[in-house]
């Protein structure tokens, strides 16, 4: 290797920008172009990484083109390939043309938006986007800056919980007349909800005893509905305790669950709780009109989040959470240290200041890659994108249940199909432990990545389609894959019935 002396160090040179840029875009272009030839999930062993580099950082720096082969050399492959078009496990991480494009941008300009004078374009902007991506879902006029409410760009869901639960406790605190009421707070969530929610539980000081996880059944398709939260409800309350705050889920992680909204709305109306949306999967879908009823009864919520970076092309990280009540944010996680003042003539009630709805300070400019998506692809675009995936999650159902090895656990909603291999007889162990030994066989090929769920003690395998560069040959090959695998672990052909795209 090469090495780079200290007086040429110039980390701004125009020139060099520009030319140290194109080996890493010449880089990620061959990597793409490649993507599909890797084992989807790495296999390498523990330790590996640090095996191979130095024990200390370089003393003089290397070029970039010496940086970058390393990266070839012991970075890939100890990657599990997120962009491969065959990933299907977890929900899919989205990366675009588009979105890399905004995330340059926003990393080049390289501005802190924490208050609207520390940048107002960028400050304004996330403003505009998530306006624009409310109507794109369908969210009522209160979550718009313009009908009173509002929304900012998180870097994950587990932030967007924290925040509301934050709010929703300052917001109860203040109407039981002090702090010692949080040993009396009630936390709601489903079985299926995301465990994000207990852990932005315990961070915010509700007692874990006091969160509730709601048990739901097949009959609902294992969404959560008013009756169980509402018998929960009335026996906390006759405890003597608090209900703070209601989870509803669109899209659960496990079986991609939809919730009751209208229905919890009601129940969280009656008792005075938070109802938190989270749409962090299923939001993305909700673009397209078919999907609009999962949303009944939105006006209900507090507040709501969904994952551009799941489902919506724009690069890690992104996650838009709206309120109602921007005060009931700001109440909470404001601070206003002098040093953070700014000595204008505008008043602050005339600007949104992003570091009161957010627990960190500094934040980067993720309104720049949203917006450039959303100018980039179009909504006609990003809906011809969502119903691609969604029609070849639909294919991949269809042979599942045209295959009498098979059952498909819960029908599909959006574009995960979950499914396992059929029992012979109530108790059948052996099916079990021969789809677990499936999934292990289809991920240990290197061709396909899958995971899986556990839900009434069956062993449910999850393939969810979604990634960017995820055609229908690549759902065709996961099928053929899906049925070698399955006579490799000793179930032979079965009746099967053709079904066509």
């Amino acid at each position: 290797m090469g090495s780079v002396a200290p007086e040429a160090l110039l980390p701004l040179d125009p020139e060099t920008f520009a030319a140290e840029s194109r080996e890493v875009v010449d880089f990620l272009d061959g990597y793409y172009r490649n993507v599909e030839r890797y084992p989807v999930r790495s296999d390498v062993e523990p330790g590996r990484l640090r095996a191979l580099l130095p024990k200390a950082a370089p003393k003089n720096g290397e070029p970039m083109d010496a940086i970058l082969e390393d990266v070839q050399r012991h970075i890939v492959p100890g990657l599990t390939h997120w962009q491969s078009p065959n990933f299907f496990a977890y929900y899919p991480g989205n990366a675009s043309t588009a979105g890399f494009a905004g995330e340059m941008l926003s990393a080049g300009l390289n501005v802190v938006p924490f208050t609207w004078a520390a940048s107002p374009a960028a400050t304004e902007l996330e403003g505009i986007v998530v306006d624009w991506m409310a109507k794109l879902v369908g969210l009522p006029e209160r979550f718009l800056f313009s009908g009173g409410g509002g929304g900012v760009l998180h870097g994950s869901t587990c932030e967007a919980v924290v925040c509301t639960l934050a709010a929703a406790r300052h917001r109860a605190l203040s109407r039981l007349g002090g702090h010692e009421g949080i040993l009396r707070l009630v936390v709601y969530a489903s079985d299926q909800s995301h465990s994000t929610f207990q852990k932005g539980a315990r961070i915010v000081g509700i007692p874990p005893s006091n969160f509730r996880v709601i048990p739901t059944s097949v009959a609902s398709g294992y969404g959560l509905t008013g009756d169980g939260v509402r018998d929960a409800v009335e026996a906390d309350i006759a405890s003597g305790l608090v209900p703070l705050y209601l989870c509803a889920t669109v899209g659960t992680t496990g079986l991609g669950a939809v919730d009751s909204v209208r229905d919890l709305g009601e129940v969280a109306r009656c008792y005075r709780m938070w109802l938190h949306v989270d749409a962090a999967y299923g939001g993305s879908a909700l673009i397209c009109p078919e999907f609009k009823d999962c949303f009944d009864g939105i006006e209900f919520a507090d507040s709501v989040s969904m994952n551009p970076h799941k489902w919506f092309l724009t690069n890690m990280d992104c996650c838009c959470l709206w309120v109602a009540s921007p005060a009931a944010l700001t109440c909470a996680l404001s601070t206003n240290p002098e040093y953070l003042n700014n000595v204008t003539e505008k008043s602050a009630t005339e600007v949104v200041d992003y570091k009161d709805w957010q627990m960190a300070l500094s934040r980067p400019f993720r309104a720049m890659k949203l917006w450039v998506v959303l100018c980039r692809y179009g909504a006609v675009g990003m809906r011809a994108y969502i119903r691609r995936h969604v029609d070849m999650a639909r294919w991949f159902e269809q042979q599942l249940e045209g295959d009498e090895r098979f059952e498909v656990v819960v029908p599909r909603r959006f574009s995960l199909v979950t499914f396992r291999l059929r029992p012979r007889h109530k108790g059948d162990d052996a099916a079990e432990a021969l789809s677990r030994k499936l999934l292990m066989a289809i991920n240990s090929s290197g061709r396909a990545f899958m995971t899986h769920f556990i839900v009434d003690n069956k062993f449910v395998i999850r393939m969810a389609v979604g990634g960017a560069m995820t055609e229908m040959r690549h759902v065709r090959d996961a099928w053929e894959l899906v049925q070698e695998k399955t006579r490799e672990v000793g179930i032979p052909l079965g009746v099967t019935k053709k079904h066509a795209l």
